[in-house]
Parts: structure tokens; sequence; C-alpha cells
């Protein structure tokens, strides 16, 4: 009996070693070489500064920026709480939920029609803190960003569709916007009124 358990408590100890230190140091190695940005959070830096990070959502609720989608995360963008509101679609919290939203909407971005506003406008992600857009939802919030910032349309619709990042292997994924990077893009756009 006592061979048995001194052969169970070794091969704990080297599984420990192997899947517990060993593996994880390898893949952290490995990640770090190949691909050190995205290994370290894909941080923002904006003047040397950290202003975000490409991957979590954060509220931008200024005019002169294109806002983010709701999040159910804790109080809003919360990545301790991640995790979306688990309303279910007969759920009348969910249904009030997206009807106030749809109002907020339709007051921050008066141009916006009634059937018209983009369902990522008005739904939160299932992780609360998703940083993309769709570009129906930044092309609905284009008139209103060009007027706080005093620039045409034409800007601003153009500044899109460079920012919009197209489906992976053409396929994959769906078209989007980073809004902390449009957002950085309009902040570094220095006298283009036309």
């Amino acid at each position: 009996m006592g061979r048995h358990i001194w052969i169970a408590a070794r091969l704990a100890v080297v599984t420990l070693l192997v899947f517990g230190v060993l593996y994880p140091l390898a893949m952290t190695c490995i990640a770090q070489a190949a691909f050190p940005r995205q290994a370290n959070g894909s941080i923002v830096r904006l003047q040397g500064h950290a202003v975000g990070s490409e991957l979590i959502g954060q509220p931008f609720t200024g005019r002169k920026y294109f806002h983010p989608r709701p999040s159910a995360a804790g109080g809003g963008y919360d990545a301790c709480s991640s995790g979306g509101s688990n309303l279910g679609p007969s759920s009348r919290a969910l249904a009030d939920a997206v009807e106030n939203r749809a109002a907020l909407a339709m007051r921050q971005n008066p141009e916006l029609a009634r059937g018209r506003i983009p369902v990522d406008m008005v739904t939160a992600s299932g992780s609360g803190l998703d940083p993309d857009i769709s570009p129906a939802n930044a092309c609905a919030q284009v008139p209103r960003v060009a007027r706080a910032r005093g620039i045409s349309e034409a800007v601003v619709r153009r500044l899109v569709e460079e920012c919009t990042v197209r489906r992976t292997a053409g396929f994959l994924g769906e078209p989007r916007l980073n809004v902390l990077r449009i957002n950085e893009a309009l902040d570094s756009m220095r006298g283009q009124r036309r």
C-alpha cells in the first residue's frame, strides 16, 4: 500500500511540474517571442501613455466620439464582472432595456429612424466588454460625430471605411470597427474640415 502512495505522490508532483510550471512557462515564452503585443494585452498607447486595450471595450460618452455597444458587465465595462445580462428574448426586462437604449440612441443621433437602429447599438455583447461595433452602428453615429467635431460627414465616413476590419480570410467573423482605435484616429486628425 505504501508503495502505491509513493508512486501516486511522485506522479502528482511530476504532473504538477510539467503541466503547472513547464507548459505554461513554455507557452508564455513562445507567445512573448511570436506575438509580444498581443501577449501583453494589446495595449494602445498615446504619447507614451496607456489609454486602453484593443481587446476590452470602454465607455465613450462624448458627442465627438463613437460610442461602443452597451455593456451588461457590472456597472458597465467592468472587467471584474464580465458577462451578459442572461436575459432571454421573452424577458420584459430585456425588452425595456432595449427600448430605453433605442430612445437614447435616437436622442443622441437624431438622424436615426425608429426602424433603422443597428442591433448592436441597443444590445449588449455576451461578455459586456466587446471593443468593436458594426459598420452600420458606426455609420449611424457619423452625423453626430461630424457635427460635434465641425468636420464634414464625408471625412468621418472615409475614416469609418479606413478603420473597418474585414472578415478574416474573407469568410470568418463579421466586418467591425474597434471603438478605441477609431476614436484615437479622430483625435489625431487636425484641421481636416473637408
